[in-house]
C-alpha cells in the first residue's frame, strides 16, 4: 500500500511542476523578468536544453537513457527488495522520480525543459518546482543515508 501512495506523491509532483509551467508558459514572455519578492527571487521564463548550468544541452537522448535507468532500477528494487532502503528514503527516491518525469516530460513534448524560478541572492540557473523535488530529495537521501541509515554502506548482509 506504501508504493501506491508513493506513486500518487510523485505524480501530484508532476501535476503541480506541470501546473506551473502552464501558467508560467501563459504568462511570461520567453526570458521575460517578472519580480516577486525583490531581493529574493523572480520568475523568468527560461527554456533549457540541458541540465544545470546548461551542461549536456542538446543531448536528450541522455536525459531519457538515465530516466530510463532510473525507472528500471525502482521497479526492480520495488520486486527484489535490493536496496536496503528506509521506508523514508522510499519517499526521497519517490520525490526524485516524481521530479524527474516530470522535467521528462517536457523534454519529450518540448524538446526542452520548462524552467522560472531565478533567485536574486546567488548566481545560480534558473530552475522549476521539478527540480527542487529532485535536489531537495537527493540531499535529505544522502543525509538520511550517511547520518540514520550507516547500515546502507555496509559491504554483506548478515
Amino acid at each position: 500500500m506504501m508504493y501506491v501512495w508513493m506513486t500518487l506523491f510523485a505524480a501530484g509532483i508532476v501535476a503541480v511542476d506541470q501546473w506551473t509551467k502552464f501558467l508560467t508558459v501563459a504568462n511570461i514572455e520567453l526570458f521575460q523578468d517578472v519580480p516577486f519578492i525583490n531581493g529574493l527571487f523572480h520568475f523568468t521564463y527560461v527554456q533549457n536544453t540541458g541540465a544545470a548550468f546548461s551542461s549536456f544541452e542538446g543531448a536528450q537522448w541522455l536525459f531519457a537513457l538515465i530516466f530510463l535507468v532510473f525507472t528500471v532500477a525502482i521497479i526492480y528494487d520495488i520486486w527484489k527488495k535490493v536496496m536496503p532502503f528506509t521506508d523514508l528514503e522510499r519517499w526521497f527516491v519517490a520525490a526524485i522520480y516524481g521530479g524527474g518525469l516530470a522535467n521528462m516530460i517536457d523534454r519529450l513534448r518540448l524538446g526542452y525543459v520548462v524552467d522560472m524560478v531565478k533567485v536574486e541572492f546567488i548566481n545560480f540557473p534558473v530552475f522549476n518546482v521539478a527540480d527542487c523535488f529532485i535536489t531537495c530529495g537527493c540531499i535529505l537521501l544522502l543525509a538520511h543515508l550517511l547520518l540514520v541509515n550507516k547500515d546502507f554502506w555496509k559491504d554483506g548482509k548478515k
